[in-house]
């Protein structure tokens, strides 16, 4: 064996070497050490090694033949080269391969200075560890440890040596220091047909956030009218951006928007935000001016004490249907103003908010005021006050109290003050509890009325409420599995005496909807305008089955209402006085492994039909492979079928969709069908949507996106917002990369 030795010495000095050199076969080692230990990269000993070794051993080393030159992570080999010691540089030709931080590069000649990290490597092939990206170029010029210049060069995230999508660009900056990449004179290729040119581009090496050009997006509006977006992304800082766009319509004219997100903490608290505008002047077809403005703020000012806004608003009702691409914001028809500020205390709480709503009138009501949607009160303001305490010598109680003055531009306005106080006393035992209440319902208007209708208006109402039921158990076998099989009646008596409330305006009150919660809640309506008389009696039995780890296997539970007097409290004067004594079944849970269902039914004893009823199921026997079927039906409003899946249609195309079907109207509510395909490094989304944006108007929007990973997504519509709100439990078919 063959070895060379020197003696340590320090980086970038002048030394000397004491050597003693042995012929034999097998390749020549030679080790450079510093005199002291190393304090980082540049510290480390050089490790030479070489079939061939010659030079002065205190200027110059040259090396040849399965040359290997290492210092800690930094490798290079090649068919010779020259390692000047007091420059620390090395120049190395042939097959020269290079391992510096995790990136690999291949070239037939390369200079480096070990120090600095500057250097140049000529007709290299790269690999990049960050994000996985590789390219071949002309020459690449190494400006410092984290910064390279490719020259003619491409770029891509794809592996193998012939990429489906790459970028070549002219002069292209990676920066590892900033997480940057920058293109001149940029052409992005897909399976070898250029898709995209641009003078100049940027892109987030790991995929991170950070300011720049977006691709830009052909859209489709809500009525099928396309336009292009160019948005600009300002990543200000880790808790805070900004995007701003203009929007070309085609039909209408040029839009712009900005859209300002924030989170982030004081001492005092934490905050978070995100506001919303766009506006578009003179719109080619109305002739007018129109906008848009949504806004969210959450802030705590000190321990207990916040406050925040909900503000939503819209230059006319046709806004939404006009502009918006997606099916839940199209059919808005109600926006909401709320500033609000509250304080909570351990025992005690108190909020004060000012809140009104933009109703967004359908086309069909300006012909037919019948069916225009009926505008709410303003509540400017309201004061809320509530106060409580669990377990006070065995008694639970609790006082809500509320002030609003109510305001409306063409219905009586006025002042209301409710007061609800409850006091309760349960008992607790093993197997069984029994829980009686005592309330008081207070209630005083002052109202400004036309109508020689009173104006000073005060109800005193109160409630009474006993609450029981029991627990049985015992082990059992549920499709072949163990478990703990529950029994639990309950029973759920309400006393209240009537009171004639025709006179009393209707502020914020309406019937509530039947269900389980609803049959054990003392009063029928929600909001203090009405107190439902009762005497009634509320029976029902569940039954659950728990797995041994805590989980609900399956619930079972019927529900029955009786009434002893029949409700003669309505909504409105002379307005139906009746209460149905209806049955309520539902069952829920999982019946085998990836099936799942919910399913409930109203039967309205009196008069021996189904009111109303619901059934859904869900079926997820694999990744990316979800089948949902649901049934609604309400007797005089709508009976609808829902179904929609996503599912693999081969190794590598997935198809997705959704049809909402209304069997009372015959017609189609919402329909939707995608296709995807995912290859390694790129997903491919194609579809359309068709949905309802008003009573007589429906849209029709098709999308076309093409994302290459690591760079951006390319084409026109939202796919994958489309995909998440209409289709329950889709999953992104890049899921690691999280939802945008």
């Amino acid at each position: 064996m063959s070895w060379f030795t020197a003696l340590p010495f320090p980086r970038r000095r002048a030394f000397a070497l004491s050597a003693l050199v042995t012929v034999a076969s097998g390749p020549l080692h030679a080790q450079v050490a510093p005199a002291t230990p190393p304090a980082n990269e540049q510290d480390l000993p050089v490790t030479v090694r070489a079939e061939e070794i010659g030079g002065r051993p205190d200027r110059e080393i040259n090396l040849a033949r399965n040359v290997d030159i290492t210092r800690g992570q930094s490798k290079l080999t090649a068919d010779t080269a020259c390692y000047r010691l007091v420059e620390d540089e090395v120049t190395a030709n042939g097959n020269v391969n290079m391992w510096r931080f995790g990136d690999r590069y291949q070239g037939d000649a390369l200079q480096l200075n070990m120090s600095t990290g500057r250097g140049w490597v000529l007709n290299p092939q790269y690999k990049l560890q960050m994000n996985n990206a590789q390219g071949r170029a002309d020459r690449i010029d190494f400006l410092s440890e984290t910064e390279a210049l490719v020259q003619d060069g491409t770029y891509s995230t794809c592996e193998g040596p012939n990429p489906d999508w790459y970028l070549k660009a002219s002069t292209l900056r990676l920066d590892s220091g900033r997480d940057v990449g920058t293109g001149g004179k940029t052409i992005i290729y897909f399976k070898d047909v250029p898709i995209l040119g641009t003078p100049a581009m940027s892109f987030s090496l790991s995929g991170a956030r950070r300011s720049g050009w977006l691709p830009a997006t052909v859209e489709s509006g809500s009525k099928g009218k396309y336009g292009i977006m160019v948005p600009y992304y300002f990543n200000i800082a880790p808790n805070r951006d900004l995007t701003v766009y203009p929007r070309m319509l085609f039909d209408r004219g040029l839009q712009l928007g900005a859209t300002a997100r924030y989170i982030g903490e004081t001492a005092r608290g934490p905050y978070a935000g995100e506001t919303h505008v766009e506006g578009l002047l003179h719109d080619r077809i109305t002739k007018t001016n129109r906008w848009r403005f949504d806004s969210i703020h959450n802030q705590t000012l000190a321990p207990g004490w916040n406050y925040g806004w909900n503000l939503h608003g819209a230059s006319d009702d046709e806004y939404p249907s006009d502009f918006s691409p997606t099916v839940a914001t199209s059919a808005e028809r109600q926006l909401m103003r709320d500033v609000y500020t509250s304080y909570s205390a351990p025992y005690w709480s108190l909020t004060a908010r000012a809140q009104n709503v933009q109703v967004l009138q359908e086309p069909a009501a300006v012909a037919n005021p019948a069916l225009a949607i009926p505008r709410p009160y303003d509540r400017l303001p309201q004061v809320s006050f509530h106060t409580g305490r669990y377990d006070v010598k065995g008694f639970d109680w609790a006082i809500d109290a509320e002030a609003t003055r109510f305001a409306h531009p063409t219905f009586d306005s006025g002042n209301r003050l409710l007061a609800v106080s409850q006091v309760s006393y349960p008992f607790v035992r093993p197997g069984y509890y029994v829980t009686p209440k005592l309330m008081l319902h207070a209630t005083k208007y002052s109202l400004e009325s036309n109508a020689g209708r009173p104006t000073d208006l005060s109800r005193t109402l109160p409630i009474l409420s006993v609450d029981s039921g029991m627990v049985f158990e015992r082990d059992t076998k549920l499709f072949g599995s163990a478990t703990t099989q529950t029994l639990e009646p309950r029973l759920f008596y309400v006393r209240t005496p009537y009171k004639n409330q025709d006179d009393f305006p209707i502020f914020d009150t309406a019937e509530t909807g039947f269900s389980y919660a609803q049959l054990f809640s003392e009063n029928r309506y929600v909001g203090g305008d009405r107190v439902s008389d009762a005497n009634q009696l509320t029976a029902a039995l569940v039954s659950r089955y728990i797995e041994p780890d805590g989980a609900e296997r399956l619930r079972m539970a019927i529900a029955q209402r009786f009434y002893f007097d029949e409700p003669r409290v309505g909504r409105v004067a002379g307005g139906p006085r009746t209460g149905r004594s209806d049955l309520l079944l539902a069952a829920s849970g999982r019946i085998i492994n990836n099936w799942n269902f919910d399913s409930s039914v109203q039967y309205d004893a009196t008069n021996s039909s189904v009111y109303a009823q619901n059934h859904g199921v869900r079926w997820t026997p694999g990744p990316m492979k979800l089948l949902n079927a649901e049934y609604r039906y309400v007797r005089d409003s709508f009976r609808n079928a829902d179904v929609s899946a996503q599912w693999p249609l081969s190794m590598r195309w997935y198809g997705v969709g959704r049809v909402s079907y209304s069997l009372r109207d015959h017609k189609v509510l919402e329909s939707l069908v995608g296709l995807e395909y995912k290859a390694d490094c790129w997903i491919f989304r194609a579809g359309a949507q068709r949905f309802v944006t008003a009573a007589q108007a429906t849209s029709t929007s098709a999308f076309l996106q093409l994302e290459l990973s690591g760079l951006s997504r390319l084409g026109f519509g939202n796919p994958l917002e489309s995909f998440y709100k209409s289709i329950p439990g889709y999953t992104r078919l890049n899921s690691n990369v999280g939802r945008p």
